[in-house]
């Protein structure tokens, strides 16, 4: 006999619109607490594609779905888990719909999914030499663009950078010239965002663990990357032209923009 929880999940399949919103919000609620946690754990395996589905619906009902992975995503069995049934795949994919209305809860949703070795792996695509590395010039692309916008729907692309940034496949991308997804992401150093802040300087400094196999590359973007460095070490002095005239050319350079 189906236990009530059990019942519950059912009716986020439910056909009538109605009943399958009352359900999903019933199971956001429960995930907003360590108990509703403990208790849809125990029945992932409903929970977890149900929800899933509903990202595809429309904003009242794909919204309460996607705060609720991102909440169930924050255990580390439910978002392997995820990971595992295809999740990342699936807000990819939903994310670049020209209609998205949840584009925020998604990005939140993969920063959780990328804090495991199996997540960042799916986001990188390692296992398909032809798209590598695709999903994540995607990501940074929005990243890149939506900082001009007045609702910042990729800003949280940046703690994704600095999760993948951790791993040296995803730090050899990162690095690789031929796509200058590091020089594009330094440029949001100077954002107003903090969030965007700490994403770019945590994703510079765990690419510069590859220094010493791709200094190269690293030189190539010097430009970009010292005044990243370096300006917040500078911080609000003013600094006359002959002490600016002694610094390496590219953080004189940006300090004068900084004045």
């Amino acid at each position: 006999m189906a236990t009530e929880l059990e019942e519950l999940l059912e009716f986020l399949s439910s056909p009538s619109p109605p009943v399958k919103k009352a359900a999903v919000d019933i199971v956001r609620g429960l995930t907003g607490s360590e108990d509703g946690l403990q208790s849809l754990s125990s029945y992932a395996r409903i929970a977890l594609p149900s929800l899933s589905r509903l990202l595809s619906e429309n904003k009242e009902v794909s919204e309460p779905a996607a705060e609720a992975l991102v909440n169930l995503s924050q255990n580390s069995e439910l978002a392997t888990k995820m990971v595992e049934m295809g999740m990342i795949k699936t807000v990819m994919d939903l994310l670049y719909k020209p209609d998205s209305s949840i584009t925020q809860l998604l990005v939140m949703l993969l920063v959780n999914l990328t804090q495991l070795d199996e997540g960042i792996s799916s986001l990188l695509q390692t296992g398909d030499e032809q798209m590598k590395g695709l999903y994540l010039m995607k990501l940074v692309r929005s990243f890149c663009r939506a900082s001009s916008e007045s609702s910042d729907q990729f800003e949280h692309v940046g703690s994704i950078l600095v999760n993948i940034s951790k791993k040296e496949a995803g730090r050899k991308i990162l690095l690789d010239p031929k796509r200058g997804l590091l020089k594009q992401i330094i440029r949001q150093f100077d954002s107003t965002s903090p969030l965007r802040k700490k994403g770019v300087s945590g994703t510079i400094r765990n690419c510069c663990f590859e220094a010493e196999n791709q200094l190269q590359d690293l030189l190539l973007i010097s430009e970009f990357l010292w005044p990243a460095l370096l300006l917040p070490v500078a911080s609000k002095k003013v600094y006359s032209e002959q002490d600016i005239s002694k610094m390496p050319l590219e953080l004189g350079s940006a300090l004068k923009i900084e004045l």
